[in-house]
């Protein structure tokens, strides 16, 4: 009976759970590498296996290089501007008390509102000719950029739109774990005399690493997979300089019908994905301090 009651549970708690997981992970990540090692083109009812002939040929895929090289890009230029901001306006808004809740819910607005209507809102924003940007560039008499059209600013626009998003929610979690930290380390610091500089630094940092460390993660393998924002303001151009992985595989498997090498691109995302992650959780180990 003991066996039976063990099995039961364990079929309850723990094989039902992983139902979705095997549907929706698993068993696509299986077919997604089956079928990166084929030639299919997504029409036709044949198709080759071509083993790592399409990884290798990414590898000396200019495009793939240079998609591979805006990915990191946008990356680290999203990734830390959005940490370090949230972070910014998680302390200075934490000194406020009654407006406190409204200039959170202001700054979130942005994380809530749908990624394709924000985008086209900002190219608007960002059209040479009537955005209020270069209007308000232009005043100060500074030079107003072809923003999406030019190959030097486009990346930056998207980037910009990007960051804009996302500061909100890294500021929301920042907040939380600021409430979290014990108010004697701020009247201990008080009696020693320690001025903001010094209280940033040797307590709100230390103490909410362990957040920082999951807004890292998380962002990183959100802007990995970023492509609403690039579909709507510069679909890949001018001349690809906007062009990261994600739509690389896109414009693989949609637009050249080339499957095995699209999906090639999707697995290769995912190891980069996974790699960041494994780096991320090993770097904690050394300078999470909470």
């Amino acid at each position: 009976m003991d066996k039976q009651a063990n099995f039961k549970q364990l079929f309850v708690f723990v094989l039902i759970p992983l139902i979705p997981l095997v549907i929706f992970w698993i068993i696509p990540l299986i077919i997604s590498v089956w079928l990166s090692l084929t030639n299919w083109d997504y029409i036709s009812p044949t198709y080759e296996y071509v083993g790592l002939d399409n990884y290798l040929n990414l590898i000396n895929n200019d495009a793939f290089l240079d998609a591979l090289n805006n990915t990191l890009l946008f990356t680290v230029a999203t990734v830390i501007p959005t940490i370090v901001l949230g972070f910014v306006f998680a302390v200075m808004l934490n000194q406020l008390r009654k407006t406190k809740g409204f200039l959170q819910g202001l700054m979130f607005a942005p994380w809530i509102t749908p990624m394709v209507g924000m985008s086209i809102v900002w190219s608007w924003m960002f059209n040479p000719s009537v955005g209020p940007i270069n209007q308000v560039l232009g005043l100060f008499g500074l030079p107003e950029p072809n923003w999406l059209s030019d190959s030097s600013t486009a990346i930056w626009a998207v980037i910009i739109v990007t960051v804009w998003k996302g500061v909100g929610w890294a500021m929301l979690f920042f907040s939380d774990a600021l409430t979290k930290i014990p108010k004697g380390l701020f009247e201990a610091a008080d009696v020693e005399g320690a001025g903001l500089g010094q209280r940033i630094r040797m307590i709100l940092i230390p103490l909410v690493s362990p957040m920082t460390l999951f807004l890292f993660i998380i962002l990183t393998l959100d802007a990995l997979q970023a492509y609403d924002q690039i579909s709507i303001l510069t679909q890949g151009g001018p001349s690809g300089s906007t062009r990261t992985l994600l739509y690389l595989y896109y414009e693989m498997t949609f637009q050249q019908f080339n499957i095995g090498a699209g999906t090639a691109v999707t697995v290769l995302i995912l190891i980069i994905s996974a790699f960041l992650a494994f780096l991320s959780m090993i770097l904690s180990k050394k300078f999470v301090f909470y």
